[in-house]
Order: C-alpha cells, then structure tokens, then sequence
C-alpha cells in the first residue's frame, strides 16, 4: 500500500560496491537490489498543497475523494501521495487527524480481493492489537474498496523494493524485532486466512518451467515433512505477508508496519524470507536473518527454504515481466535519457534480475541439501 534455472553471474555495479561471493555452507550462508516508492503513513515533507482535480486526470481523483468522503465526511484532501494505474494514495485530514486514503482505481477482481483482504486486517486489529505498532482504521467501504487510516509518524527503512545499498543495522534490526514480534503473534482462529496454498503454487510454477522436475520432487518433500513435523512449525505461523522494508516505518516509538494485503497464516519464515529476499546487497543481514530462520531446528529450516523459492521465484517472474515490458516501451537507439555514470531503468532491472536468478539457484542448492539429510 505505501509501496531459470542456472545460476547467472553478476557483473560488477557502476559506482556500487561490490561483494564477493562466498558461500560457506548447504544452508543459504547468504553471497550477497527497484525504484523508490513513499508507502502509506509515511511523514515526509510537511502537509501543504492542493490537489489539482481538473483535467482527465483530475476526474479519476474526483471519483476517488467523492468515493472517501462517502463513508469519512469530515476528510479534507491536501496531497496525493502516491498513484498508480492500480490505486491512488491521499493525505488529508480528519478533524486534527491526519490521515490517508486509499482508493483503488483497477477494480479488477485480484486487485479489488486484495483490498478488501487489507480491510478485513484492519478491522480485526481493532479487536485484537498485534504486538506491533499499526496504522489505525478511520473508515472503509470494501464494496468500493475504499480505506482511510491515520498517518503515522517515521520514514521508510527502504523507499525501494530492493534497496540499491545495505541499509544501516540499526534500521535492519528494528525490522527484524518487529517482525519476530509478530510472528510470535496468535491471533483467534477464523481471523485470518492461509492466502498461499503452498502445493498450488509449487504445481503452478512447475508448470511454467520456472521448477525443474527435481525442484517439484524436493519441494513436495520437504511440505510433506512439514505437514508431520506437529507442534508449532507444522501448525504454520503468523505473517505480514510483504515484510519489505519499504512496508516498515521507522519512527521515535517503534516501527509501524503499513500495507497488510497478504497478511495471514503462512509456513514459519516467510517474513524473513521475504526479507532475505530483498537484501541482495547487505550480506551480514542475510546471514543475521538466515541464522534467526534456521534456530528452530530442522523443520524451522525447511519452511523457509520452501519460502524462499517460492518468494524468489515470484520476484524472478515480476522482474522479468518488467524487462519485457522495458524492452518494448524502450525509445529508439539514442533517445534515452541515461543519467551520466548511470544505468538505465532497464539495464538495473536486467541486473537484479540476474541477482535473483543466482540467489534462486542458491536456495535450490540448499533446498537438495535438505531433501538429502530428511
């Protein structure tokens, strides 16, 4: 809300440092990045402005304040924080509240089911708090798919998907506090759902050839272990469900976790797998989040090797997708505006995409390394 199958090797980074690969051992003893995004709550420049409702554009932001003030009279409209083909984020007020709306202009239906799912999340922590700071609800309409929530003091941790450098330690340890928090967390049962069907997604990938026929045999192993490791790992666990940096502001009081689309029950480790998965340039928080993952024991160590193909594998097909689409929005040969010393949005996405595909082949070597001492 606020925001193959072999290995490939990953050519030195303009004006970046460079981490030399040093794998040490079968279970992911991590080798070693997206455009910035301001998530939803986030405090940045002061509240000031006026939205500009005129034009064709300015008809789709009439539709989505029209739809705000609908279930919240009283919010008066400042900025617009963020827009998207998908949705569009404002910043008003509610009275002495500061808050965001969110409103979904794609009402598509997996656009709108995730939304709605959002809501739901909100709903329930005004039940039952997590033990994490979060954004309170101010109103919603899921039928509109509209919600409003106060805006929450901090900065991102990242304000990029994949971060271009190692964040600082700190930011990297209040994450991991927070996240560990809410893992911990059992919230009543029926009050969330499991929004990955494991063995779905494993056949679905196979299917596209993102899986080899030995990726499907070790994974389906590995859940099938899982399923009777009994206690607490095989009961499944607590997630956020998109725990990026970009999804965690970083205030005096704590962090705030913001964008709760995939929140639910998940094998233990997604989080930090998401996580994992984003820090390819901050080897030392890999490491910190691959010991905390595996410190359970061999099933702890399993579930997240199953998370981290199936989160790898999702970002490899998203990267992907966003070359193909680079490469056929691209301007003709000598009208791109290339920053001196400086990539091109296509050639970074090219780069990560490579980095991705390394550390998938990792993961696939650690997930055999597994399969071999069950």
């Amino acid at each position: 809300m606020y925001t193959a199958s072999s290995s490939v090797s990953v050519p030195h980074r303009p004006q970046r440092t460079a981490v030399p690969a040093v794998g040490t051992g079968p279970y992911l003893d991590p080798i070693h990045a997206g455009r910035a995004r301001r998530p939803a709550g986030a405090v940045g420049q002061p509240l000031s402005g006026r939205i500009d409702l005129s034009g064709p554009q300015g008809a789709q932001l009439r539709m989505a304040v029209a739809s705000v003030h609908r279930i919240c009279p009283e919010f008066h409209p400042v900025q617009v924080l963020r827009r998207s083909g998908r949705s569009v984020l404002i910043v008003g007020t509610t009275g002495r509240t500061t808050a965001v709306a969110k409103c979904l202009l794609d009402h598509s239906p997996v656009w709108a089911e995730r939304l709605r799912h959002e809501i739901a999340a909100y709903r329930a922590f005004v039940r039952h708090r997590p033990p994490v700071r979060v954004p309170r609800l101010i109103a919603a309409d899921p039928d509109n798919c509209t919600l409003v929530i106060e805006r929450m003091p901090g900065r991102a941790a990242a304000l990029a998907r994949h971060p271009a450098e190692a964040p600082p330690r700190a930011d990297v340890r209040a994450a991991l506090g927070a996240i560990a928090r809410l893992n911990s967390w059992r919230p009543p049962t029926g009050m969330f759902d499991a929004p990955l069907d494991y063995a779905a997604r494993i056949s679905r990938y196979h299917e596209l050839g993102l899986f080899t026929d030995r990726d499907l045999g070790d994974l389906q192993k590995l859940l099938h272990g899982l399923a009777h490791a009994g206690g607490r790992q095989g009961m499944g666990q607590f997630c956020h469900g998109d725990a990026l940096l970009s999804n965690i502001l970083l205030s005096p009081t704590g962090p705030v976790l913001v964008d709760w689309e995939h929140a639910g029950w998940y094998l233990p480790g997604y989080d930090l797998a998401t996580l994992w998965s984003v820090l390819g340039d901050a080897p030392v928080a890999r490491r910190q989040i691959s010991q905390l993952a595996q410190q359970a024991g061999p099933a702890a160590r399993d579930a997240f090797l199953v998370n981290l193909m199936m989160v790898l594998t999702r970002e490899i097909r998203t990267y992907e997708t966003a070359v193909q689409r680079t490469m056929r929005d691209a301007p003709p040969a000598g009208g791109a505006q290339i920053p001196p010393g400086g990539l091109s949005a296509g050639e970074e996405q090219r780069l990560l995409l490579r980095r991705l595909h390394d550390d998938c082949a990792m993961a696939r070597r650690a997930v055999r390394a597994a399969v071999g001492t069950r």
